[in-house]
Parts: C-alpha cells; structure tokens; sequence
C-alpha cells in the first residue's frame, strides 16, 4: 500500500512514502515559499534557437515542476561564468529528439518537485534524455533534479543502472529549510542550504558528504556521458538563508555551484573520497 501525504504552502514539497517491503520509501524534491521571486530569463528557448543554426553548450530545464526561483538561481551562475545556455520547458522537451538533445553538451535539472517533473514529461521524452546521456550528453542534477536520474517509480531517468535515492534524513531533524555541513575531501567543509534533498548511497563515487556520512554529491558515468548529481542548493542566494546560520557565505557557496557546473559541462571528476 502507498500513502501520500501533501505538506501545507504552494511551494512545499510533495512526499511520497512507500510502506511495502520491497518498495523504497521516495522523496521527490525541495522547495520553499521563502525561495525569491525570480527574475525573467533572458535566454533562448529551445524551441527559438530551432529556428538557427546556433546550439550552445548548456540546456537549462524549466519546466513544469522545477521552482521557478531555482531556475532562476541556476541563470545566475551560469551568466556569472559567462556560460552560453538555452532554456527548455516540458513542452519543449517532450518534443525534443534524441538527435537534438545530443547537439548540447549538458542538461541541467534543479530543483523543484522530480514526481511532477515526471508527469509533465512523457514516457518518450525521459526516454530520450536517458539515450542522449548514455550516448555523451552530461548531467547535472541538483535536489529534485538529483531524485529525477535515478530510477523513480515518477518516470525518472534511469541514469544509475537501477538505484534509486532516498532523502538525507538530517538527523531526524524533519526536511525543512537549514544550514548543513558538508565535508569534502581534503578535509574541506562548506555549510550549504538544503531542503528535502537526496543522499546518493549506492552509485558513483562520492565527492560530498552529509554529517552521517552519507553521499551527498556523487559523480559517475552513465554510458558515454558525464553525471554529477548535488542533494543541496550551492546556487542559492543569500535571500534565501531568511536568518538561517552559517558558516560559509552565500558567495561562497556559490562558487562551488559554479564548480559543479564547470565539472559537469568538462566531463572531469571532482575531487572525491
């Protein structure tokens, strides 16, 4: 039997809890009404940049169940690296050729509710996604968008040969927005917001973790292309933080973000345990 339960504010995550033995207990996402109100893209569409000959390097997805404040995160990051992208929605995606995915270097996912994600895509389009990648797309995918590339019962992905992901569990400190350490190799440590995220046990090798030592960012190939997924928000703001305590700055934070994405559209392994 599966029950579901619906967590109060428009931008509050939806939980899924499977109770049966032999199916995974399966969060899907982050989200919070204190995320800001982003500010309009001005990048091309997908379906705009079908009209030229031009493609850049990175597709950003904001589609329907991705936080538009994320996305909106996310563009900021990329123009602070003077990256190149288009945007595409569900639409957009489920339109989208195998062929065409193929002409990026890297799709990016962030955050947002991965079950929504999913059933605004069809069964064609993830399909699609997950060829492209093993044919050499890469990956990035950050909270929900690190749900979505596992093997979801919610038309995930299936960029990890059959694993799914389960939410960090915090400590039993619930899912709500917070400050979490975060260790890196080489005894780095880096406060970063995190709110209903994944931990990544059983796939890839791991270049983040949270306090239990669970996988918090995990890297790997999956067929010919490059996978890093994130379970927190390096790319969040400091507007976002609403009197949370850290020990990093959101600059700082940020530029890991970026390090991600550098990574990520490079094909190269982060530093990792």
């Amino acid at each position: 039997m599966r029950l579901t339960f619906f967590s109060a504010g428009a931008l509050r995550c939806i939980i899924f809890i499977a109770v049966a033995i032999v199916v995974p207990i399966t969060f899907i996402g982050c989200g919070s009404s204190a995320f800001s109100k982003p500010a309009a893209s001005r990048a091309p569409t997908a379906s705009m940049l079908a009209q030229t000959a031009s493609v850049p390097p990175i597709l950003l997805f904001n589609g329907t169940g991705t936080l538009a404040a994320d996305v909106s995160a996310w563009e900021t990051i990329l123009n602070n690296l003077k990256l190149s992208y288009a945007t595409a929605n569900s639409s957009a995606m489920n339109s989208m050729t195998e062929t065409k995915l193929k002409t990026y270097k890297l799709l990016i996912v962030p955050g947002g509710n991965s079950a929504t994600i999913g059933k605004y895509l069809t069964k064609t389009a993830t399909a699609n996604i997950h060829n492209a990648v093993q044919a050499g797309l890469h990956y990035l995918g950050i909270c929900a968008g690190g749900f979505f590339a596992g093997d979801s019962i919610y038309n995930g992905l299936n960029l990890t040969s059959g694993v799914w992901f389960n939410v960090y569990h915090n400590g039993g400190k619930g899912t709500g927005l917070t400050a979490v350490e975060i260790s890196y190799p080489n005894n780095t440590k880096l406060d970063q917001l995190w709110k209903d995220g994944p931990e990544f046990a059983g796939w890839g090798s791991i270049a983040g973790k949270y306090p239990d030592h669970t996988p918090a960012v995990v890297e790997g190939k999956s067929g010919l292309g490059w996978v890093i997924l994130c379970g927190f928000h390096p790319e969040a703001p400091a507007s976002w933080r609403n009197g949370l305590t850290f020990t990093t700055s959101a600059a700082v934070d940020n530029a890991y973000a970026g390090k991600l994405v550098t990574y990520a559209l490079n094909g190269t392994w982060l530093p990792h345990f």
